[in-house]
């Protein structure tokens, strides 16, 4: 049944340069009825976008009967609000947690969105608590010893033949009865360049609020830290690409810098102190991060950009797309 009524074509996903791929979908799905679509929210958006260029119509009124989005992969809530506005109109979404290692968790409720995790696949779960990640000897808890709002890295062991493996994500448990997760992060993409452990999750839903609050859309971002400025004291610095940008760009980061301050001690305490100074935003041109991913050669499929690094090997490319003052 699902691969009678699935598209692309096996020909199409075979294609592996992704702008080509991303045609030919648009050719096989247009005169279609798409009713459920699914991917790595960043890649949607260039389908939505590319299928509004071809038609001049929102993504509802091409696929009317188009009712669900399957997501995974990333944190869904900066997309969400530019994926809506493309389509034109709310529809229900379920986050799934694939990986090639197995298929972890799936959002079971459109009252909740915890992920329940999956328990009874083959697959042995433990939980290292994720400043501990990188001990010698770090703790290892299994499902009956993790308790909620606690960030874990997470290790599988698995009928498949995995044995303590570290998947590399980061998760919280959002409840135990039954156990429900919620993905927060990697447990490579951190920034501590001072001792202030800040994580995905924190960056992520503090541009969310602030984003709100202002009434701007990010399209895209990432976080970097500054540690030796040509002048004045280091920072974290922040690129991001607006779908629509804050009325002033001032206003918008420092009050990102507060909300940052109040969401990590360790940060409030580093600025408070004079250690680093308040966050310094960078607009980003139009589709900066695609012409990015284009010249690494990791334009669509599974690739993802880390949205925040240790060090400035990223951000330093990211920086070539500022946007220069007066430009689209």
């Amino acid at each position: 049944y699902l691969q009678r009524n699935r598209m692309p074509s096996r020909e199409t996903n075979l294609i592996e340069d992704w702008e080509t791929k991303l045609d030919r979908i648009v050719d096989e799905t247009l005169q279609e009825d798409m009713r459920l679509v699914g991917g790595i929210p960043p890649w949607m958006q260039m389908y939505f976008d590319r299928l509004i260029e071809r038609t001049g119509k929102p993504v509802k009124d091409i696929f009317p009967n188009f009712s669900v989005m399957v997501h995974g992969g990333v944190n869904f809530e900066p997309y969400r609000a530019a994926l809506q506005q493309s389509i034109g109109k709310a529809i229900d979404t379920v986050e799934t947690y694939p990986a090639s290692e197995g298929f972890l968790a799936y959002q079971d409720s459109q009252e909740d969105e915890g992920l329940l995790l999956n328990v009874d696949s083959g697959i042995f779960f433990e939980f290292v608590p994720a400043d501990e990640i990188f001990d010698e000897n770090p703790s290892r808890y299994p499902l009956e010893d993790v308790v909620t709002g606690k960030n874990y890295a997470v290790v599988l062991s698995s009928n498949a033949g995995l044995w303590a493996y570290n998947l590399g994500d980061t998760v919280s448990f959002t409840s135990l009865d039954p156990y429900k997760i919620k993905v927060t992060g990697r447990v490579k993409h951190f920034i501590s360049a001072f001792g202030e452990h800040v994580i995905s999750e924190e960056v992520e839903d503090a541009l969310q609020q602030v984003a709100k609050e202002q009434d701007a859309q990010v399209t895209e971002f990432t976080v970097a830290p500054v540690i030796r400025p040509k002048e004045g004291l280091p920072y974290h610095e922040w690129l991001i690409e607006f779908g629509r940008e804050p009325e002033a760009l001032g206003s918008f980061a420092q009050r990102l810098d507060q909300v940052m301050r109040n969401r990590n001690i360790y940060y409030d305490d580093l600025v408070g102190s004079g250690i680093i100074r308040a966050l310094k935003l960078t607009p980003l041109r139009k589709n900066a991060f695609i012409d990015y991913m284009r010249t690494i050669g990791k334009l669509g499929g599974q690739n993802k950009l880390p949205r925040l690094y240790n060090d400035r090997s990223i951000a330093d490319e990211l920086a070539k797309f500022a946007k220069v003052h007066g430009s689209p």
